[in-house]
């Protein structure tokens, strides 16, 4: 059966158009809960939200879904991603649900969803809930209809959880911290645990009204906190995105310090410890080459998936790792969470950062990236990578490379488009195999 409603992340559309109408998270609600209605206990559900004005809407929907069939529900309120998947472990959930399109403008929405074990759902999960979305489902009882109540410790919790992650000698007195929540779901969270271990906090993104969640400010639009932190003179800047599962880093200086640097930092000191688990880490194609021959120069691996952090996870918890993430930000830390967590990640970067007694551009830049350029070419229709020149055009590139960069070709998964992107020593060389497979995608589209 193919999917209509999930993608590579739960479900996610434009508010009110297509699947993400209440209508259908109603139907969701339903469906989830008759198929994780297992055994003859209470059965529950969490539900969180980020801070877009559909999140209302969205949970109200979802709860009249879920008590329909029987099942009770627990909101939290605005919480990250992460929160979600721990409280539903924490609370013994049969279900867990975020309300969230993470970082897409407020217009969007998106719903995932996580098993009693705080991980998201398999797609055998996906599909049994898929198929039940088109069916007329039982609805319980009168009185077994279920109840709803909101927590008002969930914040507390989770900061709770945040902190153990950092060794207790660890404070962070005299560091001068901007954190950047994007106006999104840690907006209170996250500038809060850091605060709580002695960091001087400059929080901006935090005042979110429902639409300017990811609006110029967050992991995807980093011009606000490199100019806050220039200005306020910060050691670090720490960008999150709307659903906090996503985090970006700025030095002092004001540069980026993207997903694949933070998780070099992370691996190799956990490898100092003897920590690291599966003998390297888990990231995506799209990470760059010389994060690849950072880890090789410590006697590690990169094992390689697809783009999202689902594969990524998928791959971790086959070959036993427990490092993994993107270049986009995504870190996923399993000895702390079962699924991507920003502020996690944030709080080992702030504990490597006082640990090391250097200044976060010294720390924080632990190899040097190779040229890479990624090109987009949208297309009408067809199947323009299966056309005998675009096929010898990348066949081209890849001799040409071959021994000195890496190319990855891949299709949108949600717009008509080909992605196109090359790396290596040369950049050249890179620009030139980059431009020479669009120019044949554009000829044979």
């Amino acid at each position: 059966m193919g999917r209509r409603f999930f993608g590579t992340d739960g479900i996610r559309g434009r508010t009110n158009q297509g699947v993400m109408t209440a209508a259908t998270a109603m139907k969701v609600g339903q469906a989830a809960g008759r198929h994780f209605l297992r055994g003859d206990h209470r059965h529950r559900v969490v539900i969180g939200k980020d801070t877009r004005l559909s999140g209302y809407m969205m949970e109200s929907a979802l709860v009249a879904g879920f008590t329909s069939v029987g099942m009770d529900v627990i909101m939290t309120g605005p919480l990250p991603t992460p929160a979600i998947a721990l409280l539903t472990r924490e609370m013994r959930a049969d279900l867990g649900v975020m309300i969230s399109a993470s970082h897409n403008p407020f217009e969007d929405n998106g719903i995932k969803l996580f098993g009693p074990d705080g991980f998201k759902l398999s797609d055998a999960d996906e599909l049994a809930i898929e198929a039940m979305l088109d069916q007329e489902l039982p609805l319980a009882d009168a009185r077994q209809i279920g109840r709803a109540r909101r927590i008002d410790d969930a914040r507390g919790r989770y900061i709770h959880a945040v902190k153990q992650t950092v060794s207790s000698e660890i404070r962070f007195d005299g560091l001068k911290v901007v954190v950047d929540c994007a106006n999104g779901a840690a907006y209170q969270v996250a500038p809060s645990a850091i605060w709580e271990l002695g960091a001087k906090v400059i929080p901006i993104g935090v005042e979110p009204n429902g639409t300017n969640i990811n609006d110029k400010v967050g992991s995807t639009s980093l011009d606000a906190i490199k100019a806050k932190v220039i200005e306020t003179g910060a050691d670090i800047g720490i960008a999150l995105d709307g659903d906090a599962d996503r985090l970006i880093v700025v030095d002092e200086k004001g540069e980026t310090v993207d997903g694949d640097q933070i998780m070099a930092l992370i691996a190799l000191r956990l490898h100092g410890k003897g920590a690291l688990k599966g003998g390297g880490i888990v990231a995506t194609v799209m990470s760059n080459l010389g994060l690849e021959r950072c880890l090789q120069g410590h006697g590690l691996t990169l094992e390689r998936a697809k783009v999202g952090d689902r594969y990524v996870l998928e791959k971790m918890r086959a070959g036993g790792f427990n490092v993994g993430g993107e270049q986009s930000g995504h870190m996923i830390l399993l000895d702390h969470a079962t699924t991507g967590d920003g502020t996690i990640a944030a709080m080992r970067v702030l504990a490597s950062l006082v640990r090391s007694g250097k200044r976060a551009s010294e720390m924080l830049h632990q190899f040097d990236p190779v040229p890479q350029l990624l090109k987009n070419v949208r297309y009408d229709g067809g199947a323009p990578l299966d056309d005998a020149h675009v096929k010898q055009a990348i066949a081209d590139a890849e001799s040409e490379l071959a021994g000195r960069g890496r190319l990855v070709i891949r299709p949108s998964g949600t717009e008509p488009v080909i992605r196109v992107m090359a790396e290596g020593d040369d950049e050249g060389q890179v620009e030139r195999v980059v431009d020479s497979i669009c120019d044949a995608v554009r000829a044979a589209a």
